[in-house]
Order: structure tokens, then C-alpha cells, then sequence
């Protein structure tokens, strides 16, 4: 991955404008801007040779829309269109760029949305969405870096995200917009997006089109408070003029607005829909001004275990309820709608359990004679159609949970890893590449340790491994184990012993399934609720009910 032209702590400025300036220089309406990287190659170069002498250091290839679904109509590839987009750049810049002052210019390979909603919400699938960027990707070689922009919706934005990096080496910027709300018009919050982008790999996010610079900056507060990455502003200039289109905020407005947003943690500005050479200018100069002395690019979000859909973000600062009931452990109805494929069967449960209060669901499909790759993304899919609770994938199977994770649609929970070597191996890259959060089981190939030093050792053991991989601190939570107390009366002293030092000493979430306490005995409710405060009491913060 190469950031020769930009390191992160560093401020950068973007470029403003395509479209905008494509129609002030005769752009026809209805044309399809990417056409003109072979119509008219002359404006493009003029369009990047203007923002390079106004001071950008990063153009965007004008490929917003060179995508297989759109260009399908016009008899032109992507892979023409896209090549042509970037050779236009390289060409301005090698044209245009100060010699003098020894900077270099990154070509930016700018991919917008796709024109076409996801399913749910629509019928695009998934992974028909991901092989349509990848085909932009692999057309983009010749660009210093990939940019993500003017998404609304999250499952969409991932499949642009996993492209990209499973492509190419270059880094990627993303950015979302967001109405005056904080939401996308999809639903997507700022701290979903925040999480599910730093956590699948971005190199920088950040927020562009939708509105000004005013407005945004409310909207940048929230997202630089729920990410570590670098933080990007592309605001339009301020409001179109419904009777004409003309945007309502000058350059000299526009500038000193988002110059004031740098002081909140910002370090990448640029501009977006009704923005010119002039609004970059402008920028450029304020930026020049020895205002570095004042701005403060040193802003970290708190640490804090974290699960989300696009649309609920669940912060794991308290006790959040984790549901059961999608097991087919002991329940034949629910076997044999896993053996029928009856998917609606499985989302009455989740729904149920919503109703009920949990904050997340665990999914586990695993039973002889279902084949869990196949199973547990369906499933996944169709809880996330109705359902807004972050889940949590339960299976032994790497193979499912990989294929789960990849379809999941924000930052889920991956149940479970143990002390076993090989299961940690094969499982935390997994959870790492998604971004995933973990539960770590403490036994191992002996079975469940009968002490609480047996068990936190174990759970060190975890810990090192998942940090080893790259998982953040916050995301591994330990499950220092339920046994049954008609069995085993002492075991439930050593398990609470446990929590409490996870919790205390370790400083990381607790997991345990608190049902399996009560296993075979009556008043099982009295016994479970009774064993349920003590392990609050002691540090357990997802119960499993």
C-alpha cells in the first residue's frame, strides 16, 4: 500500500467538483459524465490542471459512474472508460503540478454508488454488487489510491470496501453522506459506518456531498468521537437554489467554515456538488496560513466494545442482553426448519426475541445434515431483512463463519474461539479482516478447566493471540464458562471468580451463558436469576439468556 504522497497526521487537500464544472463548460444534461474521458479528454485535463494549480494534491479520475450497470447502455466498457480516466490524470498532472515545490500528486480512483439499491431494500445481491467494483478495481490499477464516495448505504459501501482491498494494494479513502439527521437516507448511523469502515480495513473516512460546510460539521463532531482513522470533509457549497441549481455558499464562506472544522480533528478537505477551482484556492491559502499552530489532529475516540446494523449502533457500556433462542440445540421444530430450509420459522424467533429485549442475537445453524457455508449467510440475510439487532455468529465451522461474516451488514459478534492453537490460528485472521468482534471460550484440548487460575490463564492465552492478530482490545470478550450446579455446586464459585478477574484485572467484556447454571434442576427461573446478579455482580456484561 502506497501513501508516498500523504501521511496520515498530516492535512491534505482534495479537489472540488467534477459534474459542476463539466456543466459549466457545456456539459448537455442527461450526459453521462464518464463518456467525456473519450469525447472530450481536452475538458478533463483542464478540470484536474485548474485543482492542481489551486492547490489540490489529490484529484478524483472522473469514473463516479463507470460501473458495469451503467455503462451497459452505452456500448462502453469499464475497463475503457476507467483507463482513459486515469490516463487523463497522470497526463495533467505530469502538465500541471509546481515542479518546484516537490509535491507529489495522487490520482485518486473515485467510485460512487452503483445506481441500484441492495437487498433488502432491493433486489441487487451482495455479491453481484462486489463483483461489479471489483471490475472498477482491477480497471483502476494505474491510481495512487481508491476513494469510496457519496454512499448512503452501508451493505453497499462494504461491498465497494472488501473490493477494493481484496484487489488492490492502494489505500482507500470512503466516504458516506448524511442528512441533517446523522442518518443516511437508508437509515445508516455516522457511529455504524464509523465502526464498520475503520474495522474492514479504511484507510480514512469521512463525509462528503449532502450539505455545507455548517451543517456538516455537527455530523463530523459525531464521527470523529467513533473512529481512530483520519478524518475526511467533501461538503457541497452549502444549498442548490431550487430555481436554477446554483449553490448558495461563496468560496470565501465555504473555506473559512471548513478551515474552522480541522480545530475538531479533520485533516483531509476537499469539496463536493457546487464547488470549483476557486472554493480549492481558497482553501489552499487559509490552509497556508500558519493555522497548523491551532488545529488539533490528536483527537482519538475512547476505547468501548461495540456491535452495530446500519442502523442500531450498541455500545457495550453496560450490561447488553445476548438472545439464544436461534439454536437448534434441544428444539426439533427448529431442526427441522433448518432442514427444510424454512428461513421464516428462524426469523418469527428473532423477532420474538427483539420483542422480548435483547440487545443481540447469537446464530448458530449448525446440525448434522445442514450444510452451515450455505446456511448461516441465508440466515444471516434474512434476520438483517427485518430485524435491527447486531448478531452474533455461533458456529466450529472457520468456513461458515467466514462466509457469514462476509454478508453481514455492520460489525458483528463471531462465537467462539478456545485455548486450542489451531482454532485460534484459523479463526482470529478471520474475525480481524472483518472486523469483527470475538468470544473466547476458556478451555481447551483438556476440556473446562476446574479452577479460576486454570481458566484465566487460558483467557490471557486468548487475549495475547487476538492482539497478536490485530483485534482490538475492546473486541474480545471472554467466556469463562456455565456449568450445570447439580453436577458440579463448586464450579459455579470458580467460574464467578473468573469474571471477576477477566473483568477487573484484564479489563475486557465477559460472556456467559447463564441458563446452562439451572441445567435439569426445578425453580430452574429462581436458580438462573439468583446465579444471573451474582455474575453481574462480579463483572459479567453479556449475559447470554
Amino acid at each position: 500500500m502506497g501513501l508516498d504522497f500523504w501521511k496520515p497526521g498530516e492535512y491534505l487537500l482534495l479537489d472540488g467538483a467534477m459534474g459542476t464544472v463539466l456543466q459549466n463548460r457545456g456539459m448537455k444534461a442527461g450526459e453521462q459524465p464518464e463518456l467525456l474521458n473519450l469525447n472530450h479528454p481536452d475538458w478533463i485535463e483542464a478540470i484536474h490542471g485548474d485543482y492542481i494549480k489551486a492547490g489540490s494534491r489529490v484529484i478524483y479520475t472522473n469514473t463516479f459512474g463507470a460501473n458495469g450497470k451503467k455503462l451497459r447502455r452505452t456500448g462502453k466498457s469499464v475497463e475503457e472508460i476507467v483507463k482513459a480516466g486515469i490516463a487523463i490524470a497522470r497526463r495533467a498532472v505530469d502538465k500541471y503540478k509546481n515542479q518546484e515545490e516537490n509535491k507529489k500528486i495522487a490520482v485518486a480512483l473515485d467510485i460512487g454508488p452503483l445506481g441500484e439499491l441492495l437487498e433488502p431494500m432491493g433486489t441487487l445481491a451482495f455479491e453481484e454488487a462486489y463483483n461489479l467494483f471489483k471490475e472498477i478495481v482491477q480497471a483502476g490499477a494505474g491510481a495512487d489510491l481508491i476513494v469510496i464516495e457519496t454512499m448512503t448505504d452501508l451493505y453497499e459501501t462494504k461491498a465497494a470496501l472488501l473490493a477494493a482491498k481484496e484487489n488492490s494494494d492502494l489505500p482507500v479513502f470512503v466516504t458516506m453522506s448524511f442528512d441533517e439527521t446523522g442518518r443516511t437516507f437508508t437509515g445508516c448511523t455516522i457511529p455504524s459506518m464509523a465502526r464498520t469502515l475503520e474495522g474492514l480495513g479504511a484507510d480514512a473516512i469521512g463525509l462528503n456531498c449532502s450539505s455545507g460546510p455548517d451543517k456538516m460539521a455537527i455530523l463530523l463532531k459525531e464521527l470523529i468521537a467513533n473512529t481512530r482513522l483520519p478524518v475526511i470533509a467533501k461538503p457541497n457549497a452549502g444549498l442548490p437554489d431550487p430555481s436554477d441549481g446554483h449553490y448558495d455558499m461563496p468560496p470565501e464562506k465555504f473555506s473559512d467554515i471548513l478551515i474552522s472544522c480541522l480545530n475538531m480533528g479533520v485533516s483531509i478537505i476537499g469539496g463536493c456538488c457546487g464547488t470549483t477551482p476557486e472554493y480549492i484556492r481558497e482553501l489552499d491559502k487559509k490552509l497556508n496560513l500558519n493555522l497548523k499552530n491551532n488545529i488539533n489532529l490528536n483527537l482519538k475516540r475512547k476505547n468501548g466494545g461495540f456491535l452495530c446494523t446500519p442502523v442500531t449502533p450498541c455500545y457495550l457500556n453496560g450490561i447488553r442482553v445476548i438472545g439464544e433462542r436461534i439454536n437448534p440445540t434441544g428444539k426439533k421444530r427448529f431442526q427441522q426448519a433448518l432442514l427444510e430450509n424454512d428461513l421464516d420459522y428462524i426469523l418469527d424467533i428473532a423477532v420474538k426475541q427483539e420483542d422480548a429485549g435483547a440487545d443481540i442475537l447469537d446464530i448458530n445453524v449448525g446440525f448434522p445434515g445442514v450444510d452451515e457455508v450455505d446456511m448461516l449467510p441465508k440466515v444471516i440475510k434474512k434476520i438483517q431483512s427485518a430485524v435491527n439487532l447486531p448478531l452474533q455468529l455461533d458456529s466450529s465451522n472457520p468456513d461458515a463463519l467466514e462466509a457469514g461474516l462476509r454478508v453481514y451488514n455492520g460489525k458483528a459478534s463471531v462465537n467462539s474461539v478456545n485455548g486450542n492453537d489451531e482454532i485460534l490460528n484459523r479463526v482470529l485472521p478471520v474475525v480481524r479482516k472483518y472486523g469483527a468482534a470475538v468470544v473466547g471460550l476458556t478451555l481447551d484440548r483438556n476440556g473446562v478447566p476446574k479452577t479460576a487460575e486454570e481458566r484465566i490463564k487460558i483467557a490471557e492465552k486468548i487475549l495475547n493471540a487476538a492482539l497478536y492478530y490485530g483485534i482490538e482490545k475492546e473486541d474480545i470478550y471472554i467466556d469463562c464458562l456455565t456449568l450445570t450446579v447439580s453436577a458440579q455446586q463448586e464450579q459455579a464459585i470458580e467460574t464467578l471468580k473468573a469474571v471477576r478477574y477477566v473483568h477487573e484485572v484484564l479489563g475486557l467484556n465477559t460472556v456467559l451463558g447463564v441458563s446452562n447454571i439451572s441445567f435439569g434442576l426445578p425453580n430452574r427461573n429462581l436458580i438462573t436469576r439468583t446465579f444471573l446478579v451474582q455474575a453481574m455482580q462480579a463483572g459479567l456484561t453479556l449475559p447470554i439468556i
